[in-house]
């Protein structure tokens, strides 16, 4: 089963920006123009991996004008691992390109694809019924990776990005490029669970459709993952580093990638820079320059930043060692569960084990607000009694730093907070706020929740990066129909009260949505959503009943059910419902994406829903009278049928 998934464009992605110099990126011949190029990869989460680890090689963007293409990121030797899983709502951080001005329509991102090259370790608590083992690594002889090209040894995907919009690059503009990998698409990473005559579970890996482009307004709002480096040299305002990257899988002591790629960080001339000594027991000191800060020159660093507009990187907090290890080693990954008793919060590790970490008396909370300079830098709560405010629930991406990575048990120091994602069926939606239920596999992670919109006269952003006030929703994958404004609550309230019922074990389909959270400081202090994105529900296995009719919907039974629903696609060009067709013949999986917005691709998903065919269907429903499912995604299987 696949997680209902918050699509990365309802938050922000951590900024990667490449570097001309030892990244790979183009430089310029004389006389040409160039601009800065700050560049983004992020993700959206899913519950049931911890790890989803790929290799990018190199990204290119295309020119309008068709001429050569213009690469701003060549992997290091060895090409680091990144693990998507961490970047939830964030990013990796990776340098600066300078790239010759102009239109770009799109771009080239390469991955590798060798057998290892995409690692997969399940989470220790999948939703029930996931057909990974929780927390095992799946073996690379059961990941087949599509459109995989070249000879062995040396395969790759080349992911091949139009724009919907060109990206112009000015010589003085805020140049962004945001690349995302949406993991929790339904075609992203696709199950096929056979009877168990018909072999092992093989795990397609499909990267046509989950990458996507998303623009970015403000580069200030941008949350960054903390990144490593190397320091190079320090100035009295800034200092230079060198990325490193940790090794992945971890290692015992981790160690790190070293690349040549530069960076500049600046002090926080303003609210001060919190400086850590990891290698006495994380002292700390507040600097509003680095004039006393020459000894970081050579030590290895752990950055927590932010974006000004002009694309530069101001610390917000840095932890400095002799030792890469000893900055690295902090619990970093999603809130696995929270004991308000014990004042002990789980944070699962992209290993797939949860780490118990202890909340102390001098425990500070962080909630990373970049586009807030002031909240960036202070701490929102203190101690067990913040975690027993229930202010921290399953799903939370964190980042911890402990008093002593090696205690048993570990306390505490700091732990920032990176994004604040609530999600599950909507109920009770009125003009003040609406309530999110969520039950997982262990009753103890549940949480029943009331939340507050955005105030109306609030600053926001759409989905576009564009300025707005108060509370904006969507339907998933349509962020470019955002609904703001005035009427944005009552539309909300309106369009959440869909349900489709099956009846027997698996009854009503409601609505359900996943928002991102912003603290605020007002009275009463707490939790409020500026954004919503109504999710398509995902269903238990299914087949067909009756065949795709004239109006383009067909009825479909599910195993539980004990009723036909109604399940309505779309075929108009741009918002066409995402059909795909999923075979096993002889161990091999193939994914293939069907456009039913085309006459022949229509015709091919007609003739194959025929009644009996097996299928999986991730849906909206809709309010009455319609009480029908809208289809966002459809996968139908042939050859061997799925088990699950």
């Amino acid at each position: 089963m696949l997680r209902r998934v918050l699509l990365s464009a309802l938050g922000t992605g951590l900024a990667a920006v490449l570097s001309a110099c030892g990244g790979g990126g183009s430089g310029s011949s004389s006389g040409m123009q160039t601009g800065q190029l700050q560049m983004l990869i992020g993700d959206a989460s899913s519950e049931d991996w911890s790890e989803i680890g790929v290799k990018v090689l190199s990204i290119a963007l295309i020119p309008q004008d068709g001429s050569g293409n213009v690469t701003v990121w060549t992997a290091p030797s060895p090409a680091p691992t990144v693990n998507l899983e961490e970047l939830d709502q964030l990013g990796e951080l990776l340098g600066q390109a300078t790239i010759p001005t102009g239109t770009y329509s799109g771009a080239v991102i390469t991955v590798a694809a060798n057998p290892g090259d995409v690692a997969l370790v399940v989470a220790s608590n999948p939703e029930s019924g996931f057909a990974g083992t929780p927390g095992a690594a799946i073996p690379a002889t059961q990941i087949q990776i599509q459109g995989a090209q070249g000879a062995s040894g040396s395969l790759t995907v080349p992911i091949t990005l139009t724009f919907g919009t060109p990206l112009s690059v000015s010589t003085g503009g805020s140049n962004v490029l945001y690349l995302d990998f949406d993991l929790g698409h339904p075609a992203f990473i696709v199950a096929h669970n056979p009877p168990a005559a018909a072999g092992a579970t093989i795990w397609a890996v499909n990267f046509d459709g989950p990458v996507r482009r998303h623009r970015v307004g403000d580069l200030r709002w941008l949350v960054l993952r903390h990144s490593y480096g190397t320091v190079q040299t320090v100035g009295t305002t800034s200092f230079t580093v060198l990325k490193d990257f940790p090794v992945e899988p971890a290692s015992n002591p981790e160690g790190a990638i070293t690349s040549s790629i530069e960076l500049t960080i600046n002090a926080d001339a303003s609210n001060g820079t919190i400086v850590y000594d990891a290698d006495n027991g994380d002292a700390r000191s507040v600097v509003k320059d680095f004039s006393s800060e020459s000894s970081l020159a050579g030590k290895f660093v752990r950055l927590a930043a932010r974006y000004q507009s002009d694309g530069s990187l101001v610390a917000v907090r840095i932890w400095e060692s002799s030792s890469f290890a000893r900055v690295w080693l902090s619990p970093e990954g999603h809130v696995l569960s929270v004991d308000d008793t014990s004042g002990v919060m789980t944070v699962e590790t992209e290993a797939g084990t949860g780490v118990p970490v202890t909340i102390g008396p001098n425990t500070l909370f962080y909630f990373r607000t970049p586009q807030d300079a002031q909240a960036d830098a202070g701490s929102i709560g203190q101690g067990p009694g913040f975690l027993a405010s229930g202010s921290i629930v399953r799903g939370f991406k964190v980042h911890v730093s402990p008093v002593d990575a090696m205690a048993n048990p570990m306390i505490a120091d700091t732990v920032d907070i990176e994004t604040a994602v609530y999600g599950g069926t909507i109920s009770n939606a009125s003009t003040t706020g609406f309530t999110y239920t969520r039950h997982f596999v262990r009753a103890s992670d549940d949480y029943t929740v009331n939340l507050d919109y955005l105030p109306a006269t609030a600053a926001n952003t759409d989905p576009s990066g564009n300025a707005i006030t108060g509370f904006d929703w969507w339907n998933f994958t349509f962020p470019t129909m955002a609904d703001t404004g005035a009427n944005a609550v009552t539309d909300f309230v309106s369009a959440s009260s869909g349900s489709v019922s099956f009846g027997g074990t698996v009854g009503a389909v409601n609505a359900w949505g996943a928002s991102y959270a912003l603290w605020s400081t007002t009275a009463p202090a707490g939790w409020q959503v500026p954004m919503a994105v109504l999710e398509p529900t995902p269903l238990p296995l299914g087949a067909v009943v009756t065949g795709l009719a004239a109006n383009a919907s067909f009825t479909m039974s599910v195993i539980g059910g004990a009723t036909p629903a109604t399940v309505d696609v779309d075929t108009t060009a741009g918002s066409a419902t995402l059909v795909y067709q999923v075979d096993r013949s002889n161990g091999v999986v193939s994914v293939s994406p069907i456009d039913v917005s085309t006459q022949q691709g229509l015709m091919t998903f007609t003739n194959n829903l025929t009644a009996g065919t097996p299928l999986k269907v991730w849906g909206i429903p809709q309010p009455a009278p319609t009480s029908a499912l809208k289809a966002y995604v459809i996968i139908y299987f042939t050859g061997v049928a799925p088990a699950s």
